[in-house]
């Protein structure tokens, strides 16, 4: 099979969550470990970096991976989704995979596909792990799916287990409170393994230090250990000041990553970065840090995350899909100057809209469109949803359509912010193909 042959048996073959949501859900560790074997456990052969959390766990995974590479060690690194290609899931040190190594491991496992019917992600996960013991790598950051106690990348025994933070998400699968989505994303921390916490949140500190209490597992809480004192963005990134134990370390960090959010991400990777080092034998110098900071985007990839597209009218496109993470980039957008907002909104069906769309501002001017996706909520139920929150604005079929009208609406002083869903962020990134890589303020 060609590339694009092998892409349609992949996504036409087996369940995809990103596309049908629930029906593709396969919780448990059965196939995954049938899989793994198959391919002689190569999940043995190097070794793991785990995150899990609600938000920000991409992004730290993104950041880990930056500072390893930088340090000298041949680095994976394994995320989900895609935005613009399948191959963006699974790197060593930046780079995806090819295609004929994704055409090549798919040949030799049809068969083993057609007898244990994975999912699209257990397909993913299995791909990746014998992708970094075939290169052998020396550590991957791995990202979980959706959970964790269940979750197929769940096999691993890391070095070290970070967690980000909890907030409602995917609750049809991961439970309705704080409580159960913390208890699921807990069930990655193992047998004496450190983790690292990104944030202390109240009912749900108490479920880690639980679980690490059982598991004899050392737990620490990245922001109780440091926090940005201070900061301000420039060409190419943002300027932060990290302070620990009352004192602020002098050296400024710069990171090519904007998006105020992504302060408690730089504290999360640092703290367990800290703890890795000390408690394992990855070493990684201190002046390895700073350059690796200033390209952590670029030499990983990383898209998306409050990513400019155009200067006039100023564009941003960000993957936020949830209240909690809807209410750092309300915020942040209300510190930008623009004479008028205009949002390019549309979110997956079965999501918790309602807590996102009572959170927006009355005064924007509204596109409400529809992902190519399966799982997209249609746009013009949208935006009779919108109206019961005194949003208002007309339904596009497609983000394209959305984002031109949006575009040609907006003066050159105005704001136009696309998101809502990362797949409309996925196909706003392809109509940008030549500044979809660039990520200036």
């Amino acid at each position: 099979m060609t590339y694009p042959e092998t892409l349609h048996y992949l996504f036409n073959s087996l369940p995809v969550f990103e596309h049908s949501g629930g029906t593709a859900y396969k919780p448990g560790l059965q196939t995954i470990t049938e899989l793994d074997e198959f391919y002689g456990s190569p999940h043995q052969r190097f070794k793991t970096i785990h995150i899990a959390g609600t938000n920000g766990k991409g992004s730290v995974a993104h950041i880990l991976a930056a500072i390893l590479q930088g340090s000298g060690y041949r680095t994976g690194l394994f995320t989900s989704p895609h935005l613009t290609d399948f191959r963006e899931r699974i790197r060593i040190d930046g780079q995806m995979i090819t295609q004929e190594e994704v055409v090549e491991f798919v040949a030799r496992s049809r068969e083993m596909f057609e007898k244990v019917q994975p999912s699209f992600f257990e397909m993913t996960v299995a791909m990746a792990f014998d992708h970094y013991a075939r290169h052998e790598v020396d550590i991957a950051v791995i990202e979980t799916g959706m959970g964790g106690r269940l979750d197929a990348t769940n096999i691993i025994h890391p070095v070290l287990s970070v967690i980000t933070n909890i907030n409602m998400d995917h609750a049809q699968f991961l439970g309705n409170n704080l409580i159960s989505i913390a208890t699921e994303k807990a069930g990655i921390i193992k047998q004496g393994v450190p983790v690292v916490i990104g944030e202390t949140q109240p009912g749900t500190s108490v479920v880690f230090e639980k679980k690490a209490k059982e598991t004899a597992s050392p737990i620490v809480f990245a922001d109780q250990l440091g926090k940005i004192n201070r900061w301000h963005y420039t060409v190419g990134g943002q300027v932060v000041y990290l302070e620990q134990q009352g004192k602020v370390h002098p050296i400024p960090l710069v990171i090519d990553l904007y998006g105020d959010y992504q302060q408690k991400n730089i504290v999360t990777a640092l703290i367990a970065l800290q703890h890795l080092r000390h408690l394992t034998d990855v070493k990684v110098e201190n002046n390895s840090i700073l350059p690796s900071l200033v390209t952590a985007a670029r030499s990983t990839g990383l898209q998306g995350r409050w990513q400019k597209m155009r200067d006039n009218p100023l564009t941003i496109c960000d993957t936020a899909h949830n209240a909690a993470a809807w209410t750092w980039i309300l915020q942040q957008i209300n510190r930008c100057k623009f004479r008028k907002l205009h949002l390019v909104l549309g979110f997956a069906g079965d999501k918790d809209i309602s807590s996102m769309l009572e959170m927006m501002p009355r005064h924007a001017a509204y596109y409400f469109t529809k992902a190519a996706n399966r799982r997209a909520l249609d746009s013009t139920e949208l935006k009779n949803i919108a109206a019961k929150y005194e949003l208002t604005g007309e339904a596009y079929l497609n983000v394209k359509e959305a984002m031109q009208t949006a575009m040609t609406a907006a003066a050159r002083d105005d704001m136009v912010y696309i998101g809502g869903s990362t797949f409309v962020v996925a196909d706003a990134m392809q109509i940008f193909p030549k500044i979809r890589q660039t990520f200036l303020h």
